[in-house]
């Protein structure tokens, strides 16, 4: 009888979420540049959305091409492509003299970060213990967010090596995708990938590796049975009105953490920073800041997300978020304040977000759908939440400029608030079950 080995499980959870790394990383790197690729390319406000927003196009495509071959070769092999795709993007975008070069390796990028956003905490989530799936598929949004604090801090550091510092602030991604490629080599597929391709022993080796032999038997025995009723999913099922609600509810979820407004400051901190008179290098030293502030409150999710429950830290950071966004409108309109109430309320947003919408989003929505039809159903809500990142980062720099920050962040505050009605009419609490049990709840309602 084997004992549960705890250091192979945070082995294999860390290496998996390096995709959340690095995705979180390609993400926020571009804040940095945005002022200097503006310059180079000659770029108006619509231009400079395109820039930053063609890596968000490609993580739609990301997410739409990445389930199929999940489901086919396993999500670690996908994951390995996502890795070569980062590291591609980071030199091809860093080398590039002409802006449609420069969005095509972004958009390259974009895929990879759309198939990491998927797969490492769909990764996580089915090779987990039930009682740490939460805190576990968490550390994802950990890995984003010291991948977007990374990107920061290193933005800030290269801001003066000169006139080519935007293509060291691109290049410098390339480091972690090689490392990405190198941990993936060491890990196993996903215990309930091998058993609907009918590898169960293999299966069964790791899961005892993972929860100890008892829990392990139980843990197979529930897979089984459950993979033993699945036909193979498609897009038709998915689209069915049994499943309607969950589409309905993972879909709302996902478009409402990001029409909220988080990627407006994370894309584009040093331009909202610049608005107060500072200039690019205090900017960036405040961009910093926003980014150690999610970092730390990151870890407040991933103690209480299987204590309180999802539910509760959404219903609280929501409100958080609402509450500084309006103070944040005010700021804006009343300049006497200056800078500081502007970084106050960005920081305590920020913090909000990070305790609760940032990563129980990533959770629920690897939680709340069917094994069989779990890549696709998953799939759906990311491409929404991508569409929804895409269209508001094309339109910040625009919204920023033509209406002021003020009503910007007002429009924010407001989606905040339907956001919070949302959470308290409609979403189910999902802690401390197991995927198999929830299937049977979840699909009930």
């Amino acid at each position: 009888m084997k004992e549960k080995d705890n250091g192979f499980l945070i082995l294999v959870v860390f290496a998996a979420a390096l995709g959340g790394l690095l995705f979180g990383f390609d993400t926020a790197v571009i804040s940095g540049a945005v002022p200097f690729i503006k310059t180079y390319f000659d770029l108006d406000d619509i231009a400079l959305g395109w820039a930053v927003s063609s890596l968000l196009a490609g993580c739609i495509v990301g997410v739409i091409a990445s389930g199929k071959p999940a489901d086919v070769w396993g999500r670690r092999k996908t994951l390995l492509v996502a890795s070569l795709l980062f590291l591609i993007s980071a030199i091809g975008s860093a080398l590039s003299n002409h802006l449609y070069v420069f969005v095509v390796f972004r958009f390259i990028g974009g895929i990879a970060v759309g198939t990491a956003s998927m797969l490492s905490p769909m990764y996580i989530s089915e090779i987990s213990p039930a009682a740490k799936r939460g805190s576990l598929v968490s550390l994802n949004q950990l890995a984003i967010v010291i991948g977007i604090l990374g990107a920061f801090f290193s933005n800030y550091i290269l801001v003066s090596v000169g006139d080519n510092n935007w293509r060291w602030m691109l290049a410098v991604m390339g480091v972690p995708a090689l490392f990405f490629f190198v941990t993936l080599l060491f890990i196993p597929e996903s215990p309930r990938w091998l058993v609907q391709k009918g590898k169960k022993t293999e299966a069964y080796s790791i899961l005892e590796r993972i929860n100890g032999t008892e829990p392990a038997t139980v843990e197979m025995k529930a897979v089984e049975q459950s993979i033993a009723k699945e036909e193979k999913g498609s897009y038709k099922e998915v689209f069915s009105k049994k499943m309607s609600p969950l589409i309905r509810m993972g879909i709302v979820v996902a478009v409402f953490s990001q029409v909220t407004g988080i990627n407006s400051i994370m894309y584009y901190a040093p331009m909202i920073f610049a608005k107060t008179g500072i200039g690019i290098g205090d900017s960036l030293m405040q961009t910093i800041a926003v980014g150690g502030v999610n970092l730390i409150f990151t870890f407040v999710a991933i103690k209480y997300i299987d204590k309180f429950g999802r539910k509760p830290l959404l219903i609280a950071g929501c409100t958080g978020m609402a509450i500084s966004l309006v103070v944040l409108a005010v700021a804006f309109h009343l300049h006497e304040f200056g800078g500081f109430l502007i970084l106050a309320s960005i920081l305590i947003y920020i913090a909000s977000f990070a305790a609760s919408v940032g990563p129980v989003t990533w959770v629920f929505i690897a939680e709340i759908y069917p094994n069989r039809l779990r890549s696709e159903a998953m799939s759906v809500a990311v491409v929404f939440l991508w569409a929804a990142v895409f269209l508001v980062s094309l339109t910040f720099p625009y919204l920023l400029n033509a209406l002021g920050g003020g009503t910007a962040f007002l429009v924010f505050g407001l989606m905040c608030v339907v956001y919070l009605v949302f959470l308290i009419t409609k979403i189910p609490e999902t802690k401390g079950k197991s995927l198999e049990e929830l299937e049977r709840i979840l699909i009930k309602e």
